[in-house]
Order: C-alpha cells, then structure tokens, then sequence
C-alpha cells in the first residue's frame, strides 16, 4: 500500500508536473467518467459526474494517506489503498482495464486512477473536515513534541507496532516505515507503548521523521507491481530482509507477525 511518503510523491508530482505532464495547478476539468460506481464513496454517481465538469483545481495536498484536490468550490480526496495509482496521461489515449476513474482537463490532458483490487475510495465533498476529523496528527507536526508523543504512548497501553500503524494515533505510516523506524529507534515491536520512557519516544519520534523525509526524498519506495518511481526500497535496513545480516550488528534479521502484519525486526538491536 502506498504510504505517506509515496501518496506525498504523487501529490508533489501532480503539483509540479512529471514526466512531460503538466502541472495540475489551474487545469479545467471537461468531463468526469466513472468505469467502476462502487469506487466512489461519496456523493452518488449522478452527482459526482455533475458536479465535476468546469471545475478548476486550485491546490493538490496531502493528509494521512489520503490525495487532496482541492477544486473551485469542491474537495477530491482520493485514497489508493491496496494498488491505486494516479497517472497522468492524453485525454486521447484508450482506458485501462483497470482504470476506474477518469479526469479529461480542457488542455488535452487525462488524470486516470487505476486501481487494479478495487480497494481505492474516492470523495467529493464540500471540505474535508468531517472526513478526516478522526485522523491523528501529522508525523512532522510542530504540535507533536516528545513530550506530547510521550504522554499519547503512555495514554493507549498497546504494542507499539499496531499502535503507530493505527491512522487514529498518528497519521501516514504503513507497514514499511513502522518497521524501519522502529529498527532506527532501536525498540522492538512488541514492547507495549507505556513501557517507552520520555528518551525513548523522544528518540522514536525522531526515527519516524528521519525515515519518513528520507522515504520523500527517494521519491517513495517502489514495490510489487503498484508503485513505481521511488528507490527507498534500495535503502531498507529490515523491512523484507528476512535472515539478511542487520546492517549494525551483522545477525540476521527476523520476521513475525504482529497484529496480522509481517514484521521484521534486529532481536539484538531491538531488544524486548
């Protein structure tokens, strides 16, 4: 599943313009097709096909893990989950198969989303507020001190690998880059959050933002057949390293599951 420093690629390259496309800033919408209604969320899909034509896009963001287009008077929130992805293409090229929804611009240019599971989820609502008033704070939040993070670990009492991968407690991390702060913290997935001291969550707070700006700064990570472009993949220390040697301390790394997720860890460099 793509995660926050691939869903924040995408919206820097939809900003930017990539890979000959333009930027989606100031573009027009033409028209609005939908391939599969059931990857709409909400509004129905009468609705939806209505009320996009003539709409400009006035911003492209990032919350969580959720794409943002904020339109003229509307806000296009878009979800990949398991195998979305977003590609820019001419409004005259044929469809995927596994397009499920398209965006024709009034310059010639198509935004598709692609999803081949169907698990993608697609918004159009008058702000996001009320969609995402049940998201934890941002990773990078100024808010989020140590001492704030502290207080919010030894508030939930739950093993910390769930807990950070829960959106509810903090928001944007997935599977990869839980393990690989966790491994850069050098705290075991197991431990239960109350059980980390203040140097301890000063110290995992950090290794959260350090893995994440790394993970943007390589563009995301690029894996199985979804997500494409990024390289943090070539710079994992755990994650899918199962019996490599740990890059600090030359045993192998393991695997276990945790809350039904893989999990790979260093069990001397994080001890439980």
């Amino acid at each position: 599943m793509p995660e926050l420093p691939e869903v924040e690629t995408i919206a820097r390259n939809l900003r930017k313009g990539a890979n000959s496309a333009p930027s989606l800033i100031g573009e027009t919408i033409q028209n609005a097709r939908l391939f599969w209604a059931r990857t709409l969320a909400e509004p129905d899909e009468a609705a939806f096909l209505e009320r996009l034509p003539g709409q400009r896009v006035e911003a492209i963001s990032r919350r969580a893990k959720f794409l943002v287009l904020t339109l003229s008077q509307w806000a296009l929130v878009i979800h990949l989950r398991m195998s979305g992805d977003l590609r820019m293409l001419h409004s005259d090229a044929l469809p995927d198969f596994h397009d499920r929804m398209a965006l024709d611009f009034c310059s010639g240019w198509r935004l598709s989303f692609n999803d081949p599971r169907k698990f993608g989820r697609i918004w159009l609502v008058p702000d996001t507020k009320q969609l995402f008033a049940s998201l934890g704070p941002e990773p990078d939040d100024p808010v989020l001190t140590p001492q704030t993070f502290h207080a919010m670990l030894q508030q939930k009492k739950r093993q910390i690998k769930p807990l950070l991968l829960d959106q509810h407690f903090i928001a944007g991390l997935g599977n990869i880059y839980t393990d690989e702060a966790l491994f850069t913290a050098g705290i075991h997935p197991l431990r239960t959050s109350e059980s980390l001291d203040l140097r301890e969550a000063e110290k995992l707070l950090a290794a959260i933002r350090l893995t994440l700006r790394n993970g943007i700064e390589a563009n995301g990570a690029s894996f199985d057949w979804v997500y494409r472009g990024g390289s943090f993949q070539n710079h994992f220390q755990v994650y899918q390293k199962t019996n490599s040697p740990c890059p600090c301390c030359a045993l192998p790394i393991q695997k276990t599951m945790v809350g039904q997720r893989g999990t790979h860890f260093c069990p001397n460099c994080q001890p439980l």
